[in-house]
């Protein structure tokens, strides 16, 4: 290097130090380029590994929905490749990664770059056949990155609720985001931490159940979606949740985000003559009816502004004079509309927001939806009857769900929620999430009333016949909401939301059962047609399920503790047991052991395990389960 006659001795011993530094640094930055472009693969493992496992999701029962595990990222460093095996390098990754051998060819030599992924997120199992045979010398070229990320094992069932995670295996939907703190592992004073537990209010069997009705009702009624939801209205907590479509968390990379959406929380609607059950209530409770007085139905309600307007509102039919119970049993607009002109119009907001409308009922799961209800400033002189009959106001399922508490609850409003308890790791006591206290929001003989409204509706005359149990008596709704047309911004003609209610038993109600189907484009489209069957079958499945008493059938009462032999549970010592034949649940007390850890693939029963029985445990061991 020539150095200019102008520096001096002392600058030219400068400049050379100078320049050593920078080669120095430019000669690590190369390495460490070079390093990754290899495919270094211990840097996200050893990451990985230092921090705890990420918390399991469990149903309220124990029954793992969400789980960790370990994925493959399989890379490919192209130099490295034998020219001489290059065709068996890609019939072997073909097999093992079920792509065709000439398509992992075609994606390697095309690609411009030295360094590519050829296939993420691979399962375990198959990381360990292309880790067998990188081991005995083959598939020179390729690596596998280890990363740890989540498995569901009931795969759809409750897609929407759990959530999904991202490739940090950070929450990014559903529980697993709403929880990630909770749920997340961490590395602490030079220890890895477990992440806690979260268990659910789902019990798995009844979103099972919902899930297989509402798929096969929008299949049936050919509808755009269909909302499914049962509850435990004594104290909010969400026995299942359908959202159909659904989705599977374990390939949620195939799916969309509308097609992640859990609907019952997040999209809203007009909720049509269900509704009714809500303002009557209101006018109910602030006396401003009574239960004897009567409204003269000739088939619409009409009605002349302030300002000379007049309009009109259709009814279903001619009903002549009805009551309150009449209105429920008929699902009458006239007579909604003319009790409704009875109540000022401040007092009639106050009792419809007291219901928990128009705010979000603060139930865990993240993108709930407030719904809609304007303020009083902005109704119209119409606005009043319209909202009576479940028109001009968007709730939210969970909004509904929300609501039916006070008139199941004898007048008490209880917020609705998803998660039961959080288990925290290292043995502390679990804890519950807190929701608000249950608040007094109608008197107890209006919500009495409306029960009993609403049970009259199971009968021969009432819209809802079709959703009667035999020897139970249920208390329901029907309703049918036309929905707003974007292009036009007014009522469509083809799209409604066909939905029922129901309360069981009417006396005491124990479940609440919701039904909205979204768009049908069969024959029907009335709630009372295509709804309550629905509800009907569902109020069946969980009355067995649940047993829950039928009011004519004899009961018979006992302890409740039948004595059954436990099975023998193998514990982990100094040498590894035999857990063939043993499945996930019966295996939950060893998976909770602190000083254990497992990597578990696929589901059933356990078929293969590593190491073998009888095998001496050495600490920091992994237990590979293979279920079948």
């Amino acid at each position: 290097m020539k150095i200019s006659p102008h520096f001096t001795p002392g600058q030219q011993r400068r400049f050379f130090g100078i320049a050593a530094l920078f080669v120095i640094a430019a000669g690590l930055v190369l390495v460490r380029y070079g390093g990754i472009m290899l495919g270094m693969r211990t840097l996200n493992a050893e990451s990985a590994a230092a921090v705890g496992e990420r918390g399991v999701i469990f149903d309220r029962d124990g029954r793992m929905l969400a789980m960790q595990t370990r994925f493959g990222h399989v890379s490919v460093w192209k130099p490295d490749i034998d020219e001489d095996s290059r065709g068996e390098l890609y019939t072997t990754l073909g097999r093992i990664l079920s792509i065709d051998p000439e398509e992992v060819g075609r994606r390697i030599e095309t690609s411009n770059a030295n360094f590519l992924y050829l296939q993420k997120h691979i399962a375990n199992e198959k990381v360990r056949e292309i880790e067998n045979e990188i081991a005995a010398g083959k598939l020179r070229g390729v690596k596998v990155e280890t990363v740890f990320g989540r498995v569901y094992p009931e795969q759809e069932l409750a897609g929407s609720i759990i959530g999904i995670v991202g490739d940090e295996n950070r929450g990014l939907e559903g529980i697993e985001y709403a929880y990630n703190r909770e749920l997340s592992g961490s590395f602490s004073n030079g220890e890895s931490v477990n992440g806690d537990d979260v268990v659910l209010t789902i019990d798995a069997n009844v979103q099972y159940m919902l899930e297989e009705i509402a798929g096969r009702v929008r299949e049936e009624n050919k509808a755009e979606a269909v909302i499914l939801m049962a509850m435990d209205p004594r104290n909010g907590e969400i026995l299942g949740s359908a959202s159909m479509p659904g989705f599977n968390p374990n390939s949620f990379r195939e799916t969309s985000r509308e097609a992640r959406l859990h609907r019952p929380i997040d999209f809203t609607y007009e909720p049509g003559s269900v509704f009714k059950i809500f303002s009557l209530s209101v006018l109910l409770d602030h006396n401003t009816v009574s239960p004897t007085e009567t409204f003269y139905c000739d088939g619409h309600y009409e009605r002349t502004t302030n300002l000379g307007e007049r309009f009109t509102i259709g009814c279903l039919g001619a009903h002549g004079n009805v009551n309150i119970r009449d209105i429920i049993i008929y699902s009458c607009n006239a007579g909604t509309g003319y009790a409704s002109d009875r109540e000022p119009v401040l007092p009639f907001y106050n009792g419809i927001r007291s219901l928990g409308f128009g705010v979000k009922t603060g139930a865990e799961l993240p993108g709930e939806a407030t719904g809609i209800m304007h303020p009083v400033e902005r109704w119209s002189e119409r606005s009043r009857p319209t909202i009576a009959m479940g028109q001009e106001i968007a709730v939210s399922a969970l909004q509904m769900m929300k609501a039916a508490t006070a008139i199941a609850n004898d007048g008490i409003l209880v917020q609705p929620h998803f998660v039961r308890r959080i288990v925290p790791a290292g043995g502390r006591p679990p804890r519950r999430p807190a929701i608000d206290e249950p608040r007094q929001v109608l008197r107890a003989e209006t919500a009495r009333e409306m029960r009993s409204y609403m049970q009259a509706v199971t009968s021969n005359i009432g819209t809802g016949w079709r959703a009667n149990v035999a020897d139970l008596n249920l208390a329901v709704k029907t309703g049918t909401a036309q929905m707003i047309d974007p292009s036009t911004r007014r009522f469509s003609d083809t799209d409604f939301i066909a939905s029922c209610m129901a309360l069981l038993p009417a006396e005491e109600p124990a479940i609440v059962l919701y039904l909205a189907i979204i768009k049908p484009r069969g024959v029907e489209y009335l709630g009372g047609r295509i709804a309550a069957p629905p509800i009907r079958e569902a109020a069946e499945a969980l009355v067995n399920y649940l047993g829950i008493p039928r009011g004519k059938n004899p009961q018979v009462w006992h302890s409740g503790e039948i004595r059954i032999p436990a099975p023998q549970i193998p514990t982990a010592g100094e040498y590894m047991p035999d857990l063939t034949g043993l499945s996930k649940r019966a295996l939950l007390p060893l998976l909770l052991d602190d000083n254990l850890r497992f990597e578990l693939n696929g589901n059933g029963w356990v078929k293969r395990q590593s190491p073998p029985p009888g095998t001496r445990l050495e600490p920091g061991a992994v237990i590979v389960l293979d279920f079948e």
